[in-house]
């Protein structure tokens, strides 16, 4: 939610604080880039130090972040405090979920748990831009930082009363140098993606950027493996359904990341929506995440992650093919339809990518596993939002029909994706892929089993 509702207070921060254009990107981006720059070493310190106690440290950060934000000065910072809210928020969403993988160790039970966490994805998505314009209109953009710390304070209480400690049977150490080449080359890759529109992808500074991101992969292939304890498990991506759960994170999300964006202006400057009605265009799109989530959660627990990630994709790619007919005189109600579409893809894929990134890897590595395909969506949505805004904005700045056929390359983007989806989905169901599965799982239990134990509390 704290990201879809900055994008409201947007123009009300403009005017207040006399920013530029890049001053605005970058109150969005900051967060972006800082998160996915640490996702996975939150999910590893989890591990190591206790799940809740990293979970509440989280809290605290993202609260002190949004207090600052709402009584930032200035742009810069806002932007500074924008950048200490996205620490804390790299300690939220991938430990949360390793501390509902610990907790509820069944099978099933963890994949009807997994359906309701994502189910708030879809609540959050809902409410975000009516929310953001509520307040906006009401107390004015500060209010919608302000009130995050109420929140916080309340989330921190019952995380103490009803959350329990755990941790990773075996102790892992930090490790300065793979979390260094980590935060090169997610930090540098999204630099270089959110910067290439202005500098051009031919400039001195992205092709550097893109140099550094090379680097520091392979720095990582060659360090991370020789260590004992690595902040990235490789050995993870041994397990076809693993890998394949990273991957359609990333298409995923960045399919739904470059329909956000387009349609954002499409109601926006094509239609001439206010802000909050233009989000409550999206209500429908929320209203379906809610009410599949748990759905696919289900269907997870009993049936396995095909099904889902199989409407998944096909809504993915019957989506972006039904928006080549979307035009400034559609009918409203034709909008809202296809705009299900994009509803029933939300609500489908994230419990299955979820289930599949914990459930086949001992709790020990829940932290690590959960980040990383958190990691996966959160690059992904970065990467839709470049990659239409490179493709379309030239059109969207012009309007009317110029936006409409500008978006046309985004929607191929967008039902390339969900192919891709449907067949990994598939692929990565059949049994030879489920047994990579089970002798990646292994690796890790033969090495818990051989080290000290520590024990959940």
């Amino acid at each position: 939610m704290d990201i879809s509702i900055v994008n409201v207070a947007l123009p009300a921060i403009r005017r207040d604080l006399h920013a530029s254009v890049s001053g605005l990107q970058w109150t969005v981006d900051a967060y972006t880039v800082v998160l996915a720059s640490f996702l996975v070493l939150g999910g590893s310190t989890a591990d190591r130090v206790g799940r809740r106690r990293v979970f509440q440290a989280g809290l605290a950060t993202f609260g002190l972040g949004s207090l600052l934000c709402g009584l930032a000065p200035g742009i810069g910072w806002l932007i500074a405090a924008r950048a200490l809210q996205a620490v804390g928020g790299s300690m939220l969403n991938p430990v949360a979920m390793a501390i509902v993988a610990n907790t509820f160790p069944d099978r099933v039970e963890r994949a009807r748990a997994i359906g309701v966490f994502g189910a708030m994805s879809g609540l959050s998505l809902a409410l975000g831009p009516i929310l953001g314009g509520a307040l906006v209109d009401g107390f004015g953009w500060r209010s919608i930082f302000w009130i995050n710390v109420p929140i916080v304070a309340a989330a921190v209480t019952c995380t103490a009363l009803f959350v329990p400690e755990s941790r990773a049977a075996r102790a892992r150490r930090f490790d300065p140098v793979g979390q260094t080449l980590m935060i090169l080359v997610l930090g540098s890759v999204v630099y270089a993606i959110i910067e290439s529109r202005a500098l051009g992808w031919t400039s001195p500074v992205i092709l550097g950027l893109l140099a550094v991101t090379v680097l520091g992969v392979l720095g990582i292939l060659g360090y991370e493996p020789r260590r004992v304890d690595p902040l990235l498990e490789l050995r993870l991506f041994r397990s076809v359904p693993f890998s394949a759960a990273i991957l359609m994170a990333l298409w995923g999300l960045c399919g739904f990341g470059a329909f956000l964006f387009v349609t954002t202006q499409y109601l926006q400057d094509v239609r001439g929506m206010s802000a909050l009605t233009a989000g409550l265009c999206l209500l429908p799109v929320g209203v379906l995440v809610l009410a599949l989530s748990p759905v696919a959660g289900r269907l997870v627990g009993a049936r396995g992650p095909r099904l889902p990630l199989v409407v998944a994709g096909a809504a993915l790619a019957l989506g972006g093919g039904a928006s080549f007919w979307l035009g400034p005189a559609t009918p409203l109600p034709a909008v809202l339809a296809v705009y299900l579409l994009f509803g029933v893809f939300l609500g489908t894929v994230n419990p299955p990518i979820t289930n599949t990134a914990v459930s086949g890897m001992p709790v020990s590595m829940a932290g690590v596993a959960a980040s990383l395909a958190s990691a996966g969506r959160q690059t992904g949505t970065t990467l839709g939002v470049a990659i239409s805004g490179t493709i379309a904005a030239s059109g969207m700045a012009r309007g009317g029909t110029a936006a409409t056929g500008a978006a046309h390359g985004v929607w191929w983007l967008v039902l390339g994706l969900g192919v891709g989806i449907l067949v990994l989905g598939l692929l990565s169901t059949r049994r030879r892929a489920l047994d990579t599965a089970r002798r990646a799982a292994a690796l890790f239990e033969e090495v818990d089993q051989g080290a000290p134990q520590l024990g959940d509390r």
